[in-house]
């Protein structure tokens, strides 16, 4: 068989290179090695030609190595910002999805309380998608299946599926920060913008829960924050209870709700992210009510049963309610208050106040913290806690989950619209399997005062919830 030769194996690699346009750089750096062989040999003339030939290939050959390093470089370097590069546009979608499962016992009441069943719901029982694209576009739409059970039922209106989240934000606009619009949280008080996830009693806070603190209603906010996170604001006009069964409100008066809050983080542990700081805030909402009629009642922390403080119908025009917010996280320990005090503007030409306060500690027997999120969906509020160790009781792996005790009292004065005081004391514990699934317990004890709708009462609730997301 003939030898191809040094010259054409030279010949032969240049030729693969040019067709392949690329090539690893380690065959570059092997000169090949052919044994000579007697049909080789060449005279003296001939191979001073091919050598100068074989120069001008490995010369040809040394440039493309440099092209190919500079595409190489250049494929794996990320597009700067300004750079003329144009991302690929569309959608991230991302679908989930939320269950809650309730029992509550009334094991002791007051025999002037009625109807105080025994019970078991889907208190939440959702699907979602979130949604982010266009570099700085992101939307959220959230149905429940659940019934409609806190609050009254317009007529006519659609009980599932309601609409909880459904809006559209729109991100880093200079000066402005983030600008939102839909159905969505009124950027007021911290336990209320708090997802329901992430609180850490069954309930929210009788002064919270549809008392001072507006839930999900039509709008459109501005969101932002300070280059360090340290300090945020947020503001919005909303439509005043549109209901979320039905979403629809025919009427010239549709009434509108001005909403303001204002958030400082004193201080924040920046190694440990947030295992220690201290947070502070203010709010104001103002109410211009769509049929002149205000009224304040409350359930005792529960979903379902008797309302068992009840303002009546009041005949008002507006009013408008401050709040002052503070949490303190401290490793495993943390405390959350918030007070409200509230100007009620009746239609008579009056002026009525009332006024909430809410205090609650928690403490991880396992040594976690509560998360706190600086800037988060609705501005600061808290995370979602994260065991150490999952919970696992399999034949290859144990775990023990994480253990948090809690203890909370509430408070609600409505003296002075003759629909007397109530005071509440829940103690109970949160087992998160993990960062989506844990067992709740609270053992309530709503107690009412003489002029409250039932008069003088006491009770004792006992609530498991079993509750999980993805």
């Amino acid at each position: 068989m003939k030898s191809i030769g040094y010259l054409g194996l030279i010949r032969a690699f240049y030729v693969a290179t040019a067709l392949a346009g690329t090539i690893p750089v380690a065959l570059w750096a092997q000169e090949p090695v052919v044994e000579p062989v007697l049909s080789d040999v060449q005279p003296v003339d001939a191979l001073t030609d091919d050598s100068l030939e074989i120069q001008q290939l490995q010369d040809r050959l040394a440039s493309l190595e440099q092209r190919f390093d500079k595409e190489l470089l250049a494929s794996q370097t990320p597009a700067k910002k300004g750079d003329g590069s144009k991302k690929k546009e569309g959608w991230d979608v991302r679908f989930g999805g939320h269950v809650q499962m309730d029992y509550v016992t009334w094991a002791d009441a007051t025999p002037s309380i009625p109807e105080t069943f025994d019970y078991f719901n889907f208190r939440r029982l959702r699907i979602l998608a979130d949604g982010k694209g266009y570099e700085n576009y992101d939307f959220r739409v959230q149905m429940t299946l659940e019934p409609d059970n806190t609050g009254e039922i317009p007529l006519g209106a659609i009980l599932t599926p309601q609409v909880k989240d459904a809006y559209f934000s729109l991100n880093e606009i200079p000066l402005l920060g983030r600008f939102r619009i839909g159905n969505f949280f009124v950027p007021f008080g911290l336990e209320q913008v708090t997802n329901d996830t992430n609180n850490i009693f069954i309930e929210r806070s009788i002064p919270t829960q549809g008392i001072f603190t507006p839930d999900r209603e039509v709008g459109m906010a501005l969101y932002n924050c300070s280059p360090s996170e340290r300090v945020a604001w947020a503001s919005g006009v909303f439509l005043d209870s549109i209901s979320e069964g039905l979403k629809l409100r025919r009427d010239d008066n549709q009434g509108y709700r001005l909403s303001g809050r204002l958030t400082w983080l004193p201080y924040y542990d920046e190694p440990s992210k947030g295992r220690y700081l201290v947070h502070t805030g203010l709010g104001i909402l103002y109410t211009d009510d769509q049929n002149q009629s205000v009224r304040f009642r409350a359930r005792p922390q529960v979903s379902e049963g008797p309302r068992i403080i009840d303002t009546g119908a009041l005949a008002a025009d507006d009013y408008t309610i401050g709040n002052f917010e503070t949490a303190i996280v401290w490793g495993r320990f943390t405390v959350q208050s918030e007070a409200y005090l509230t100007q009620i503007n009746m239609t008579d030409g009056d002026q009525m106040n009332c006024n909430g306060a809410y205090v609650h500690m928690s403490w991880f027997v396992t040594g976690e913290n509560r998360m706190y999120e600086r800037f988060g969906q609705h501005g600061p509020q808290f995370g979602r806690n994260v065991p150490f160790v999952n919970f696992a009781f399999s034949r290859n792996k144990r775990g023990p989950g994480a253990l948090e005790l809690k203890a909370r009292w509430s408070h609600l004065d409505f003296n002075q619209l003759q629909a007397g005081q109530y005071n509440d004391l829940t103690v109970g514990f949160n087992w998160y399997w993990s960062d989506r699934t844990r067992v709740m317990f609270d053992w309530i004890r709503p107690i009412t005062s003489e002029t409250a709708i039932f008069g003088a009462t006491s009770s004792d609730l006992l609530a498991t919830r079993f509750d999980f997301n993805w």
